[in-house]
């Protein structure tokens, strides 16, 4: 039997810890580990709430600032009980709950400020942690995205942490635009306030463009035994420089990609999906679900300032209880850059996209929240055309009629480092739209599994945005069987988390079963 530790900031196998597709990855993985009779520990942070419910389990010491910081392990209930899985969140009062999902924080003015201390903290006490045997005797240590890869700082510089020498390290990169870029000194937020007696070599750990700070994204590809991305194709993208907009690749770290990749340290392995026990809704539900997610909502202190809005939002979902829409195409996501910005910049495609579905007795519903430009973008369209659904929150049982009863799933994404909302349209038989790139390459395929659009320059893409849409309303409209032929293609595709922890025991984990 060998032995894992998932290090990550998000965890969807407990209850209010997930953010984006890494919690589904945190979740999932384990599992898989688990069925080949292997044992997983994860820990997440307890962000000042999920070691509420969990019980303690020691306290663990270590040296920050010249200072003694104590924090507390708690192992944690999951959802679903598992074989050979333990859950642990770390408590320490620093380390707070953000402002999105209630795990990361914003800081607009000094990005990565907050969030680096407390991920600090956590780091430390995980390094603590794994001296201290808590965990046993690790074989593989597994770190998702910058929050977690200050371990491989502990363990490449600092001398009370000598023991992570012998363990293994695999690094995955769910967004390699969100970097963790911190000064290395005259901040609070720096690395030398933190770690003011450790030595350590400048050139392994800064930024490339700000030579004065740290980059913990790029620590994680230079410092890791293996480095993964969550797919193929978003290998291949990040190797090169980005372009924004037309193509977004490396984002000032592809010379340092080249060169895990050189080293044989980079790999692009697919993401799964899940494939059973999965959460599901009951059909013709959809709109009845929104409108009692409406009334949820309306009651919350949180959404008052945007109570207006969701009365707006649920008048007009009212009169598709009684006469509903033909053609349902939809969007469930954050609302942020990576995934909207075609419709922020060109908003105009999006309307053209809105007359067309309005001619065919069709309607857009988009479920998301996010940023406040985008959110204020959506709404100000969703009060302009009364065929564009606008639900601005998060609702389980919203997000699972969503996935059941559309006829068309739009993903938009400027980039996808993997994408799972595409996958679990595609496994309720729904056809996607999306743009040809990253992991969205590697799972859509144009009029076989779904709809694609690309092209050479921006303007290229967003003209064949629209007319992409229309080829799929047109197939819809005119050619039933072929629509039938691509739905039940869709639905056929299993990208199962089996095959892809194959390839993580034979290239990350050096395990080849």
């Amino acid at each position: 039997m060998k032995h894992f530790l998932f290090v990550a900031a998000e965890n969807d196998a407990l209850a209010h810890c997930k953010a984006g597709g890494m919690g589904d990855v945190v979740r999932d993985v384990p599992r898989q580990i688990s069925e080949r009779g292997d044992k997983v520990h994860v820990v997440v942070p307890a962000y000042s709430r999920l070691h509420k419910e969990a019980f303690f389990r020691t306290h663990l010491n270590f040296e920050l600032r010249g200072k003694t910081y104590t924090a507390e392990l708690y192992e944690a209930v999951p959802k679903n009980e598992f074989k050979n899985i333990i859950h642990y969140v770390i408590h320490h009062p620093e380390i707070e709950a953000g402002s999105i999902a209630h795990i990361y924080h914003d800081d607009p003015k000094e990005p990565f400020y907050t969030d680096f201390l407390k991920y600090t903290i956590f780091c430390t006490a995980v390094a603590e942690a794994i001296k201290k045997g808590v965990f046993g005797t690790l074989d593989i240590v597994h770190l998702h995205d910058w929050h977690t890869s200050m371990l491989l700082f502990l363990k490449t510089f600092h001398p009370a942490y000598e023991l992570l020498k012998s363990i293994r390290f695999v690094y995955s990169i769910h967004n390699l635009a969100i970097q963790g870029i911190r000064p290395f000194q005259d901040n609070y937020a720096a690395l030398e306030t933190w770690f003011p007696q450790v030595s350590y070599e400048e050139d392994m750990l800064k930024d490339q463009r700000y030579q004065d700070c740290i980059n913990l994204m790029a620590v994680g590809i230079r410092l890791a035994d293996a480095v993964h991305t969550v797919s193929p194709s978003y290998k291949e993208d990040i190797m090169k420089p980005s372009d924004p907009p037309e193509f977004i690749g490396g984002e000032g770290l592809e010379l340092d990609l080249k060169q895990a990749n050189k080293e044989g340290r980079l790999f692009g392995i697919l993401n799964g999906c899940n494939y059973k026990n999965i959460r599901s809704a009951k059909r013709r539900l959809i709109y009845q679900n929104i409108v009692k997610a409406i009334f949820i909502w309306l009651q919350q202190e949180s959404k008052k300032y945007k109570a207006d809005f969701l009365a707006h939002t649920g008048e007009k979902v009212v009169a598709y209880l009684d006469s509903p829409p033909d053609f349902i195409c939809s969007s469930v996501a954050r609302l942020t850059e990576q995934k909207f910005y075609f419709i922020k910049r060109s908003p105009e495609a999006f309307i053209q996209i809105l007359e067309k579905l309005d001619e065919i007795n069709g309607a857009f519903l988009l479920l998301g929240t996010g940023a406040p430009e985008y959110e204020e973008l959506f709404r100000d369209l969703s009060h302009k055309y009364k065929n564009f659904i606008f639900i601005n929150g998060q609702s389980e049982d919203v997000i699972d009629s969503i996935y059941l009863e559309s006829n068309l799933y739009f993903m938009p994404s400027l980039f996808e480092p993997c994408g799972i909302s595409q996958m679990l349209a595609m496994r309720n038989g729904n056809p996607c739209l999306v743009h040809h790139t990253g992991g969205l390459k590697d799972t859509v395929k144009d009029g076989v599994t779904g709809f694609t659009f690309d092209g050479e320059s921006y303007d290229d893409k967003i003209h064949d945005m629209v007319r992409s849409f229309n080829d799929a309303v047109s197939v819809y409209l005119t050619d039933q069987p072929r629509w039938k032929k691509i739905k039940a293609n869709a639905k056929r595709q299993r990208f199962t988390w089996e095959k892809s922890v194959d390839e993580y025991y034979k290239d990350l984990y050096l395990l080849q079963q």
